[in-house]
């Protein structure tokens, strides 16, 4: 039993340095993420032409995230994994060899089709933008030329994948900062000889996807697992990866499908509609992609090298961490951009074509927003429960109810609350989400709640509670909207410092965490592939 607790201990522990590494990096990307947003902004607004480009921009992310990375991960990952465990690393390499050339194959075909219908797929994309012909032809422009980036960052994606079974998590996490790197690059750089800003992102964006390319070919030959060249060849595993990927399209992805769906009826809401959901969405994924995708990515394959083995009380204590460490960090968030939501995108956003009203639009989207990122965040730590046991339908099951209930919803709500309508209804559908999951695997016994979760919850609870309290009378004190700008982010900082203690202090007093483990568990040397 000793020898049992210690190795369910040891991988805890190297699950937190591996949510550590994926976080910190992709911390640096948000960042970098705030500094593009507020360029675009201050460039373009929150009108017509800010409309067009995000479309673009979501267009081939809609794809990657349900396709290259949502899909082909919960399916390759498992598979990879069990190839390494069991057949050595040269069967793993072929396979990942044959997965590439097929991925290649299928998404270049794909980008080539909608590129060709594209003037008709914005007519599903983003129906609202046909009663404006100019605000429409740009739109379609934009996305012709964004849109390869599917092919790339599909690739990167399989790449991605293989370095996070290998447990080398750095790299991939690093990638997406390119792409901010390349869009700021693009404002500044390319803004002055285009058309317009929005014409400089869309070539930004080309151009992210082929540098991260190449940045995750470097850093997989590396890793000792060059991926070669091959023409394409299905056999039996690449059969097998692609039955588990149609399903997982839908599981992995419920969450991208939704927005998806804000977009479209969001576009026929009014001029600016759009650009509000994006702006409060994009504040909203600091901590939906430093906590929950980080500890989805590092779950998801340490998960499937756990079942792999011979203890499964392993698998079940890593789940239970993944849980905590998410709850611990993503209520205080959340209830943080609920009670701050206009202050933080009046300082975030709020200059050149980013007006007062752009704000208050905005502002209302995030706090509503933020009473669904916890939601958000338990999709991704329980969606690793299926996938790693190779079951990509269940979640498709589940993903079809929540798609339906959101759209039924915001049929319901928009007519009355606009574009809040929408961001109430996806909040309410991702925790319906969040919820089947949890029930399901309990019920099917492959999640118990150990007595360390089960204490902590509620203490989590009452902390993040306190400081929301906190953080309302501040701002009902001390927050001014006409404020100088100096003066608004200075008073911001400290609301977000004195929260930080607040939380931290009570946390630790009231044993929602300790921080003299979580110390420890980060010193412990560095996770390795054998673990």
């Amino acid at each position: 039993a000793d020898t049992g607790s210690l190795k369910r201990i040891k991988h805890a522990m190297s699950l937190v340095r591996s949510i550590a590494t994926v976080s910190g990096f992709t911390l640096i990307s948000r960042l970098l993420g705030f500094c593009r947003d507020i360029l675009i902004a201050g460039m373009l607004g929150a009108g017509g032409i800010a409309d067009a480009f995000f479309v673009a921009f979501k267009f081939p992310n809609l794809f990657r995230r349900l396709f290259g990375e949502g899909a082909f991960s919960a399916a390759f990952i498992p598979l990879l994994a069990g190839d390494i465990e069991k057949r050595g690393l040269d069967v793993a390499r072929e396979f990942a060899a044959r997965a590439m050339s097929m991925l290649v194959l299928i998404t270049g075909f794909l980008v080539a089709i909608i590129e060709i219908i594209m003037p008709w797929a914005m007519y599903v994309f983003a129906p609202g933008f046909a009663e404006d012909p100019e605000k429409f032809a740009l739109a379609v422009e934009l996305s012709r030329i964004t849109f390869p980036y599917l092919a790339f960052i599909s690739a990167v994606a399989l790449m991605s994948g293989v370095l996070n079974t290998l447990h080398r998590y750095a790299a991939a996490a690093a990638a997406p900062i390119i792409l901010n790197i390349c869009l700021i690059g693009a404002l500044l750089g390319l803004a002055p000889i285009t058309e317009t800003p929005a014409h400089a992102l869309a070539w930004g964006v080309a151009l992210a996807g082929v540098a991260q390319f190449i940045f995750l070919v470097i850093a997989c030959k590396r890793a000792g697992f060059a991926i070669k060249w091959q023409l394409p060849k299905i056999d039996d595993r690449v059969k097998l990866l692609g039955k588990r990927m149609i399903p997982g399209m839908i599981g992995a992805g419920v969450y991208q499908i939704n927005l998806l769906i804000d977009t479209m009826l969001a576009s026929l809401v009014s001029d600016g509609a759009v650009s509000w959901l994006y702006y409060a969405d994009r504040v909203q994924q600091l901590p939906l992609g430093v906590i929950g995708i980080a500890i989805g990515t590092a779950l998801l394959p340490t998960l499937s090298r756990q079942l792999q083995g011979t203890d499964p009380a392993v698998a079940m204590y890593s789940q239970n961490r993944g849980i905590e460490i998410a709850l611990l960090l993503t209520l205080p968030a959340a209830v943080a951009l609920g009670v701050m939501g206009i202050p933080v995108i009046n300082v975030l956003f709020e200059r050149g074509a980013f007006g007062a009203s752009e704000t208050q639009m905005t502002g209302l989207a995030l706090t509503i927003f933020a009473f669904g990122l916890p939601a958000s965040v338990l999709v991704k730590v329980l969606a690793p429960g299926f996938f790693a046991r190779e079951d990509t339908k269940t979640p498709i099951r589940i993903g079809i109810f929540a798609m339906v209930l959101n759209i039924v919803l915001i049929i319901v709500l928009m007519p009355q609350f606009g574009h809040l309508g929408i961001a109430a209804a996806t909040s309410t559908s991702v925790w319906v989400n969040a919820f089947l999951l949890g029930y399901l695997l309990r019920k099917r016994g492959d999640l118990t709640f150990d007595a360390r979760l089960l204490k902590r919850v509620p203490r989590i609870l009452i902390t993040s509670a306190l400081m929301g309290a906190v953080l309302w009378f501040a701002i009902d004190m001390f927050w001014q909207n006409d404020a100088s700008s100096i003066t608004r982010i200075l008073i911001m900082a400290a609301c977000v410092c004195g929260g930080i203690a607040v939380y931290a202090l009570s946390a630790q007093l009231l044993g929602a965490t300790s921080f003299s483990e979580l110390k420890a568990t980060l010193k412990r040397g560095k996770p390795t592939s054998q673990e």
